[in-house]
């Protein structure tokens, strides 16, 4: 028996970056002898098995039968006969075929996966293993935002034959949405949607954003020519956001699309407009409700966040009042994606000086509504509680919202 590390620990040690955790392989081993080691079996389609001390993954060395179409469809196959290369040879990139000797402090890297990592290249091990796993065009866009790597121009071609051959479609909306909400806690979520977009897997997985390279810009507010382009922007101004805002930010202009019977987009009401996609968007891929409800949000309210220095108290406060989603504050959120809408276009430098008290405007109008409490208002006691009661509640608050504001 013999274990080595491998995978993405061992690449991020190449990296100098701490590794997350650590996984390992096991070389010349039975199911049998790791039980009597200690280790607890976890896997369901092929053994792997927990450290009965440190709870780290240990994987018995395997090569894969594809027996269908979808990324799950593999038999295993894991004997004593199985050796190291066979098994890193069934792996992705050479960024994470390499193995470490945690005894020798040696790196076995036969597919000269070092060398990639030094020249920042994902690149895939072996066509005809990776051609299996239609995921894997989705986790080259992934770890090129993740790891600032780019792609090897032969892998980037064999992802685009996959997409072309429709193997993405095989893909659950439940594992896209998984990999696409790791790619936006990756700090280059852009890389992500403009490799997509590169190799035709955007077209698959979020057809309305692809679109959207399609979509004209007027060049005295969108120089990049195209609201494609200005989401891509948007989304490189907010690096390091929360996933949460560069989905808002993804889907924000998406109300943009031209309709069958529109040679121009006029983009007149293209925030109700990008709402509704929203839904069905997140319908089809099963988002989270946090996250269609705040995008949805977003997209419709965020034109309205330049007008916020003319605003009449009124308005403000309710803007304010589409802050709260569910009893949850998204007040910082929402600003983020403003951000990055604003300072992807061509702004005068009266919008850029209003930017940030606009900002402090809305922040203070959200707090003074929400200290405000239905018993704050006065008569609370003898006044009706119908619907005439709600109309005097908010015209107390905006009261109050005015005195704030001198």
């Amino acid at each position: 028996m013999k274990i080595y590390q491998v995978g993405g620990a061992v690449r991020d040690r190449l990296l100098a970056k701490e590794p997350n955790d650590c996984d390992y392989v096991v070389i010349g081993a039975t199911p049998e002898e790791m039980l009597r080691l200690g280790f607890t079996e976890v896997g369901k389609g092929f053994p792997v098995f927990l450290h009965p001390v440190t709870k780290e993954e240990y994987a018995l060395a395997r090569k894969e039968i594809k027996i269908g179409d979808k990324h799950t469809d593999f038999e295993f196959i894991f004997d004593k006969s199985v050796t190291l290369k066979e098994d890193l040879e069934r792996r992705d990139f050479t960024c994470n075929a390499i193995a470490y000797d945690e005894e020798t402090g040696e790196y076995i890297d036969y597919f000269g996966g070092k060398e990639d990592i030094k020249n920042k290249i994902l690149r895939h091990v072996n066509a005809e293993h990776f051609v299996e796993d239609p995921l894997r065009v989705l986790r080259l866009c992934r770890f090129a935002a993740q790891l600032d790597f780019d792609a090897a121009p032969e892998t980037i071609e064999l992802c685009r034959e996959m997409v072309g051959c429709g193997m993405l479609a095989h893909l659950t909306p439940e594992r896209v949405w998984i990999e696409l909400l790791k790619a936006m806690k990756t700090s280059a979520f852009y890389r992500f949607v403009e490799l997509a977009h590169e190799i035709g897997a955007l077209r698959v997985i979020l057809p309305e954003i692809d679109a959207l390279w399609h979509v004209p810009e007027r060049p005295e507010f969108h120089p990049e020519g195209c609201t494609g382009m200005h989401v891509l922007h948007a989304l490189k101004t907010a690096e390091k956001n929360s996933a949460l805002v560069m989905f808002g930010i993804l889907l924000h202009d998406v109300g943009k699309l031209l309709t069958p019977e529109e040679e121009l987009p006029s983009h007149k009401g293209h925030e109700n407009k990008s709402r509704q996609l929203i839904y069905k968007i997140c319908n089809r891929l099963k988002v989270p409700n946090r996250f269609r409800d705040f995008a949805a949000m977003a997209a419709e309210q965020h034109m309205k966040f330049r007008y916020i220095p003319q605003m009449r108290v009124g308005s403000l406060y309710d803007l304010a009042e589409k802050m709260t989603i569910g009893h949850v504050c998204y007040v910082n959120e929402y600003i983020e994606v403003c951000r990055a809408d604003f300072e992807s276009t061509v702004s005068t430098d009266q919008q850029k000086d209003e930017f940030k008290p606009s900002a402090e405007k809305l922040k203070l109008a959200y707090r003074v509504i929400e200290t405000i409490k239905a018993t704050d208002v006065p008569k609370f006691e003898s006044l009706p509680k119908d619907e005439t009661f709600k109309e005097r509640l908010r015209a107390y608050k905006i009261k109050i919202l005015q005195e704030n504001l001198k």
